[in-house]
Parts: structure tokens; C-alpha cells; sequence
């Protein structure tokens, strides 16, 4: 039954054809109007942000906080009287019991859920920080508290990152890792600036007792975290052994590892490097590193998933390198944060897109695996790139070592691309 409109209004005779199913004048059929029917609506994207992410987010990091401003315990551990070589090798027994923690920790979370383990974690962590001016000298004592800080660290830094995982949608996966990754550089260049100022009108103890501060509000910002239900039918989890082991993931964990040992070049001899050469400071370094890591991801977060994660990999890890050949050559200040610029670049897209190719290979009942695995390629790094860089900086200077880890970055670059060139 025709409308009044339609009634008082006949249709004209090119109207009438279109809708008898006519052909148009350029040979196409046109399908005939169907009355009161309007276009579909646009689907909207999901969500990234949401209250359990933000509170995920603030325990991320408050803890980072606490633990970024270790970044300082070089120069504690050089007033100490120890060299680069002894720096390494304490920096990689925290890093080994971190490893040696994974595996349980991975099963324990796929069996248990995150909440309760990021939570026995933060406990710990405030636990630790509190006990490191009672650390005199170089003896066994030391090792306790960095062993025992490793195991904190691991924990929080797994755990918490899988719970963000598990929030996010899989269409905006790697968009909101690296969102959520922003919880993690922030505190570079506030706890690098923050421990300039404590350390020139306090001491090492003070530096200690904020950290301890960061840890508690952490654990507290912690408790209305609530686990994530998965949906029904997903294939069941194999255990820890067979995530490492699973074979498109295996190329991930290589990279991931060359990443790491490459970080230690800042991570750990930054700060010895700035003591010894006098150009530049780390709050310096890694003001212009972390903004230059957080401009990226808050303007072009989307540009992996757009282009493709490996596509977006690649100049990634060219600008890291860059950033290397920049510290080797450093002799100004402005040098040094021309250095922090290009490195903040390449680790504002590398981690991101790493993380969320593992998880997207990973099982949904393996992500707490495969993401313990992934983060302690970090620790790995630290324990290889802990004694070999500083080895390279006592037998040739900075820029050598600088110069190895640029190197590092761009073989393991080539070497994965080669080898994962036919996943997408």
C-alpha cells in the first residue's frame, strides 16, 4: 500500500524503470528501492580503555616507578667499589632468578588466575625496596635483595602485563599494549629526573626509601583488580614447555631476546657512562627517550595494525640502532638526547608489536606461558648483556659497547626477518 506521498507524487519514468529493475544507461542493473529501509550503522570499534585498564594501568606504573629508579643503583653500586664487569654480574643474578621464576609463574598463572599473583608480587616488591639500606657492602647480602628483587619484578612485570592482555580486544590488541606500555616509560623519565634531585640533596638510602613508597601505593592501587573470564571452547593449555616451544613463536622469542640484550646498553651503563664521561645526565637521556617513546605511541598507536606488525618491526628497530651510533658518538649533552630520541623511538614500537604477536600466536589458555616466557627474554638479555657489554666497555670504552649493541639490534633484525618471513 502506497503512502500519501507516494499517492499525491507518482513516480517519474526513469524513476519507475529503476525500480522495475531496469537497466541503467551504463549497462548495470539497478536494484529496485526497498521503502523504509536506511542504511546500516558503522560498527564501533571496541573499546581499549576501561576502569579495570586504568587501575591496571596506575599499579603498572607506580611499580615501574619504584623500579626504574634503580636505574641509579649503578652509581650506588660503584661507590661500593664496584667496577663495570662486577655491575654486569650482579645486575645478572637478579635477571637468572627472574628466569628461573617463569616457569612456575607461567603455570601458576594459567592454573590460578593474575589477581592473586599480582598481588603476593606487589607484597614482595614493597618488601624488597624496603631492604636495600640495610646493603653495606658487596658481600652476600646484596645478592639476597637483588635475588629476591628479580622475583618481584618478574612477578608484577608478567602478571600485570597479561591481566592488560586479557582486557583488551583482539582487534586493538597491539594498539592497547602499547598504550598500556606507556605505564612503563613514563616512569624512565620521571624516576631519571626524580633521582637526579634525590640523589644531589639526599642519598642513596632516600633514594630507597621513595622506592619503597612507589611499591606500597602500587600493591593498594592493586586490590579492585578482578580476573578475566575467557569465553568457552578455546583449545586447552599444554603447559609451559610446549608454549616455548610451539613453532611460530619460536622466531619471536629470538627477537625478543635480541632486543633485551641490546637494552642493557641504557638499562645498565647509562648512568657509569654519564659518571665517567661527564656529558649529559640520565635524567637527560631518558626524559628524551620515554616522550619520544610516548608521543609515538599516544599519535601513531594504530600504525601497526594498519600497516602490519612486522612491517612497522623493521624501522622500529632501525631507529634503536640509530640511537646506538648516536651514544657512541655522543660528546654534548644535546648529542645525548638526540641518542635518547631515536632509541625511545625504536622501543615505543618494538615492545608493543612483539608483545602483541605473541600474544595473538600464543593459546588464550597459554598467554600467562607464553607472556612469562616473552618477559624473561628481558632478564635473559640482562644476563647475557650485563657481562658481555661490560666486558666490551673495560677492554675498548662506551662507544664499542655502543657500537656492539647497535650491532646486536641490526644482525637479529635481518636474522628474524629471514626466518619469519612467511608468518604474517
Amino acid at each position: 500500500m502506497r503512502s500519501a506521498r507516494s499517492a499525491a507524487h507518482p513516480p517519474r519514468p526513469r524513476e519507475r524503470r529503476r525500480q522495475r529493475g531496469a537497466r541503467a544507461p551504463s549497462g548495470a542493473p539497478v536494484a529496485p528501492a526497498r521503502a523504509g529501509r536506511t542504511p546500516a550503522p558503522r560498527r564501533a570499534r571496541p573499546r581499549v580503555v576501561s576502569r579495570q585498564f586504568l587501575f591496571c594501568f596506575a599499579a603498572n606504573f607506580l611499580q615501574n616507578l619504584a623500579f626504574t629508579l634503580y636505574l641509579h643503583l649503578s652509581g650506588f653500586l660503584h661507590e661500593l667499589g664496584a667496577d663495570e664487569v662486577r655491575i654486569g654480574i650482579i645486575v645478572s643474578v637478579t635477571a637468572a632468578t627472574a628466569i628461573l621464576w617463569r616457569p612456575p609463574l607461567g603455570t601458576l598463572m594459567d592454573a590460578r588466575g593474575r589477581r592473586g599473583v599480582i598481588l603476593a608480587g606487589g607484597v614482595l616488591n614493597v618488601t624488597v625496596c624496603a631492604l636495600y639500606p640495610t646493603v653495606r657492602d658487596l658481600g652476600p647480602w646484596l645478592y639476597v635483595v637483588r635475588a629476591a628483587h628479580g622475583v618481584a619484578e618478574a612477578t608484577l612485570f608478567t602478571a600485570l602485563m597479561t591481566h592488560a592482555a586479557d582486557l583488551l580486544p583482539p582487534q586493538r590488541r597491539t594498539e592497547g599494549i602499547g598504550l598500556y606500555g606507556i605505564s612503563g616509560l613514563l616512569p624512565m623519565s620521571v624516576s631519571g629526573v626524580l633521582g637526579d634531585i634525590i640523589l644531589r640533596y639526599g642519598s642513596y638510602a632516600d633514594l630507597f626509601h621513595v622506592s619503597t613508597a612507589f611499591a606500597l601505593t602500587s600493591l593498594l592501587l592493586s586490590l579492585p583488580l578482578r580476573d578475566v573470564r575467557h569465553p568457552a571452547g578455546e583449545l586447552p593449555g599444554r603447559g609451559f614447555l610446549a608454549a616455548l616451544a610451539q613453532r611460530d613463536l619460536l622466531p619471536l622469542w629470538f627477537i625478543g631476546l635480541v632486543f633485551a640484550t641490546a637494552l642493557t646498553a641504557q638499562f645498565t651503563f647509562v648512568k657509569t657512562f654519564v659518571l665517567e664521561t661527564g656529558i649529559g645526565s640520565v635524567g637527560l637521556f631518558f626524559t628524551a627517550y620515554s616522550i619520544a617513546a610516548i608521543v609515538l605511541r599516544l599519535g601513531f598507536a594504530w600504525v601497526p595494525e594498519r600497516v602490519g606488525p612486522k612491517r612497522a618491526l623493521a624501522p622500529a628497530l632501525g631507529a634503536l640502532a640509530v640511537g646506538y651510533l648516536l651514544l657512541a658518538a655522543a660528546t654534548t649533552p644535546t648529542a645525548i638526547v638526540v641518542a635518547g630520541v631515536g632509541a625511545g623511538l625504536g622501543h615505543g614500537f618494538t615492545f608493543p608489536i612483539l608483545s602483541g604477536l605473541v600474544v595473538d600466536r600464543a593459546r588464550t589458555a597459554e598467554r600467562g606461558a607464553a607472556t612469562s616466557i616473552f618477559t624473561a627474554l628481558f632478564d635473559a638479555g640482562a644476563l647475557v648483556g650485563g657481562p658481555l657489554l661490560g666486558a666490551i666497555i673495560r677492554s675498548s670504552g662506551y662507544g664499542a659497547m655502543f657500537l656492539a649493541a647497535a650491532a646486536i639490534v641490526t644482525l637479529g633484525g635481518i636474522v628474524f626477518f629471514i626466518v619469519d618471513r612467511r608468518a604474517p
